[in-house]
């Protein structure tokens, strides 16, 4: 979490840009990130330098030619007049950055597609001095301040979501990632990218945990090309998204402009074989526009339910999802959400429900939520569903989300790899499993508190004679007590 002087440097920042014109949040974080990037490319320059210099040859990308040097951001932030930087900035570096998507490590990318109507619009030489300072000061090669800072940034979005839409806050994302193991094998696919969260924590999984599948050429081909996939319809957040990819290594992701639920995007049927999403849950929906297929599966309105018959769609046979929904999908009473449940329980298997806690996505909502973890079959497979009741995400629930000492997170995901040992869990405890044939006889309600149960502490209370003689007894003390405070006042 970004707090005291950093936090402090970004809100004058933040305010800066306020005051200079520039009230459109996307925007202003668009422009850092612009900054951002810069820096990360001098950064990987750096390294690919070093193993020259040890090794006398390198594979990492080296961004910036000889004639282009002067635009490093180690020279470019020392350019003392601001007047000066803000030329540099506008007539070199950000045609650069613009410019440069179309050809790294030798092959075109899906940043320099989104890159070609960017604009550069911070107004003023001295703001973009402040902003500058403010960036250099923070330690880019250590990825988690890296992140937070991205995090703080992104959480100035929206005080209450922008049409439905939530930032999923990073350990969430995190956790969902981890639970699913994405392998090089996979294909990822995002309907609702945004900043393209998801993909870069699936990336960052990939390379920690198969550190030798870049190695083979197939393989790395794959990852950079054909496994991560994001739709988005804001060409700002396809920006952003495609520079989060870049930045984290990922040269071409197909990361494109597309209104996942209309009907122009049909055609990846059966393409994925995995689904990381928090689609928006009560965005604005063009009704006549959305695809038949979708309303065929599932007649509503409601863009939660429409997006679970888009994943189960999108996903090929034994694909695997992990999403995040409003607690009104587990429990609603609609007939598309029953018969929404009714598909993925019957239809499909349902794997885990797992609860988070109210206050996650605070400070700008007090959403109730869970993540639905399901594989689509197309001829059932439901045995036993999981579920965890997550009472702590490590934050506190109110809107400073304050760090805690306990979390629930690293026990969701340890139980969630040994499910052999939840057979035995009570019903009473955080988690445990719960057949089919129990959520068929609710009605397909999958509301944790439906199948929890409560243990109450008998308590012994005393008798009312008991209770009664001590308030008597305590009033004659009382009324010893005044008596003798007025004897002393005479």
């Amino acid at each position: 979490m970004i707090t005291g002087e950093l936090k402090s440097r970004i809100d004058r920042v933040w305010d800066a840009f306020w005051s200079g014109g520039i009230s459109n949040p996307l925007e202003v974080i668009e422009q850092v990130t612009y900054l951002l990037f810069l820096r990360r490319l001098d950064d990987q320059q750096l390294a690919a330098e070093r193993e020259i210099r040890r090794l006398g040859r390198t594979d990492k990308p080296m961004p910036f030619p000889e004639s282009k040097k002067h635009l490093r951001w180690s020279t470019f932030r020392a350019t003392g007049d601001t007047n000066a930087l803000h030329d540099l900035m506008t007539n070199e570096v950000f045609p650069f950055l613009r410019g440069l998507g179309d050809d790294i490590a030798g092959e075109t990318t899906t940043y320099g597609a989104h890159m070609h109507d960017a604009r550069y619009t911070i107004p003023s030489a001295n703001l973009l001095g402040k902003v500058v300072d403010m960036l250099d000061q923070i330690p880019m090669d250590d990825r988690d301040t890296n992140g937070d800072l991205y995090e703080y940034l992104l959480s100035k979005l929206a005080s209450a979501g922008v049409n439905g839409q939530f930032r999923t806050p990073r350990h969430i994302i995190r956790l969902m990632v981890d639970m699913m193991a994405p392998t090089p094998a996979d294909e990822i696919c995002d309907p609702a990218c945004g900043t393209a969260g998801f993909l870069m924590a699936a990336s960052e999984h990939v390379r920690e945990k198969h550190p030798d599948a870049l190695v083979d050429r197939e393989q790395s081909r794959h990852f950079h090309h054909s496994m991560f996939h994001g739709f988005d319809f804001d060409s700002t957040m396809l920006r952003i998204g495609s520079m989060n990819m870049l930045m984290h290594g990922v040269n071409s992701p197909d990361i494109r402009y597309r209104d996942s639920l209309s009907e122009g995007a049909a055609g990846d049927e059966g393409l994925y074989s995995m689904i990381l999403a928090n689609p928006p849950f009560a965005g604005s929906l063009n009704y006549e526009e959305t695809s038949k297929d979708l309303q065929r599966v599932v007649k509503t309105k409601k863009t939660e339910l429409l997006f679970l018959a888009l994943f189960l769609r999108l996903l090929k046979t034994g694909g695997r999802a992990a999403v995040i929904v409003p607690d009104g999908v587990l429990f609603g009473s609609t007939k598309a959400h029953k018969e929404l449940r009714r598909m993925l329980v019957e239809d499909h298997k349902l794997d885990a429900v797992v609860k988070l806690p109210s206050g996650v996505f605070k400070p700008y909502a007090g959403v109730s939520t869970a993540i639905l973890f399901f594989t689509k079959t197309g001829a059932g497979g439901t045995e036993d569903v999981w579920f965890y009741d997550v009472a702590s995400d490590g934050f506190s629930l109110d809107d400073k989300r304050t760090p805690l000492r306990d979390s629930d997170l690293p026990d969701v995901l340890e139980r969630w790899q040994n499910l052999e040992g939840e057979q035995d869990r009570a019903r009473t405890d955080k988690s445990f499993l719960v057949p089919k044939a129990d959520i068929v006889a609710e009605g397909y309600d999958l509301s944790i508190n439906r199948y929890k149960e409560v243990v109450l502490e008998e308590v012994e209370h005393r008798s009312a004679e008991e209770i009664l003689a001590d308030v008597e007894r305590l009033n004659d003390e009382i009324a010893v007590g005044v008596a003798r405070l007025r004897e002393v006042l005479g």
